[in-house]
């Protein structure tokens, strides 16, 4: 027949106009995301801004006219002062103790009280405490010349944990200015988010989805900034009890680390060093130093019992989704993490009760009787 190689043809023919067509969109999904990939970062911490500071944005914008500009305006700017001014002051405190810590140096001022017998009694560690903290109290000049190559390989790590530290805190500085307009156009967002959801996962489920990734969004910032700001407190009480110097900048610095995700220890242990080395192992300074690491270590606690609270879905798919994505993603996926859980948790049990309801019964077909063979 003369229609079959003609046929033929134009499935062949079909068949290539779809994979140039496949082929054109995804060297453009290629391109677009190698253009995305830079600011993936940035745009992904303004998303969650948006998301977690659009509450507030809804409050404030009845008392200002409904003008979602300016509330959003009000909003960023009030965010930057509360972040410039404790940062303003730890700089300062920095640069100071830097200072002080130079003249004393240059001076010879620094003096370090020899270690009492009972040190060198101590199990394991005990004899090579004493010897090192002997030699500190005597020979302070000879204990840093012999502990400076190891002291280089600390330094350069303490620097780049605080450029890292720096670049975070730029791209938050701008996530937040980005987040300001997200929230300007936050109803436009919001019917933009549903529908893609909508598309994505159906008209039905798409709402339900947004809805979902907000909550659990908005549910673990307020986790991470409640749990790092009742650290802060437990801590800097008891800086200010036992008179540590600078202890409110300090608190500050916990309340910072917290919110990055960072342990507190990175300043609760320093501190605990300075009070053993000024006043000595003493009753008061051991129940201090127990008392600051376990109030450092207050957020393993505390992220059970907060993260999770006002999301449809039980809290341990939000904690795991939020330790997994913090180990995988690092802070953003502290929030990523979650809403991916949550969602594939939503979606899964979805699937799950689409079926027939066990009470509608299933028309079964009668059998056909057979007739008994006659002998």
């Amino acid at each position: 027949m003369l229609t079959t190689p003609i046929s033929e043809r134009t499935l062949s023919r079909g068949m290539l106009d779809v994979l140039i067509r496949a082929g054109l969109i995804a060297i453009l999904a290629v391109v677009c995301f190698r253009i995305f990939y830079p600011f993936g970062s940035l745009l992904v911490w303004s998303l969650i801004l948006a998301v977690t500071l659009y509450p507030l944005h809804l409050r404030l914008r009845k008392r200002l006219s409904n003008k979602d500009g300016l509330t959003a305006t009000l909003i960023v700017l009030f965010a930057l002062v509360i972040l410039a001014i404790p940062m303003y002051l730890l700089g300062v405190a920095l640069v100071d103790s830097v200072d002080r810590a130079m003249e004393m140096a240059k001076s010879g001022g620094v003096r370090i009280p020899r270690p009492a017998e009972s040190v060198a009694g101590w199990p394991l560690v005990g004899g090579r405490v004493y010897a090192f903290w002997l030699q500190a109290s005597t020979d302070l000049t000879g204990l840093i010349q012999r502990v400076t190559p190891q002291l280089k390989g600390a330094g350069a790590a303490l620097l780049e944990a605080a450029a890292g530290v720096g670049t975070g805190l730029l791209v938050f500085i701008f996530a937040l200015i980005i987040s300001g307009i997200f929230m300007a156009f936050g109803e436009e967002s919001r019917h933009a988010a549903v529908r893609i959801a909508s598309r994505i996962f159906g008209a039905e489920a798409g709402p339900k989805i947004t809805e979902l990734c907000a909550a659990t969004i908005r549910a673990v910032a307020q986790g991470v900034v409640g749990i790092a700001f009742i650290q802060m407190l437990l801590v800097g009480v008891g800086f200010l009890v036992k008179g540590i110097p600078g202890a409110g900048l300090l608190a500050l610095a916990i309340l910072l680390l917290g919110i990055m995700q960072l342990p507190a220890t990175l300043i609760t242990i320093p501190v605990i060093i300075y009070v053993f080395a000024t006043e000595g192992f003493s009753v008061a300074g051991i129940v201090f130093a127990i008392y600051v690491f376990v109030a450092g270590l207050a957020d393993n606690v505390l992220k059970p019992l907060l993260l999770g609270r006002g999301v449809d879905v039980p809290m341990p798919v939000v904690l795991i989704g939020a330790l997994g994505g913090m180990v995988t993603g690092g802070v953003i996926g502290l929030f990523i993490g979650p809403v991916v859980l949550a969602v594939g948790y939503q979606l899964f049990w979805r699937w799950v009760d689409d079926q027939h309801d066990p009470e509608v019964p299933v028309a079964v077909p009668a059998a056909t009787p057979v007739e008994p063979k006659q002998p």
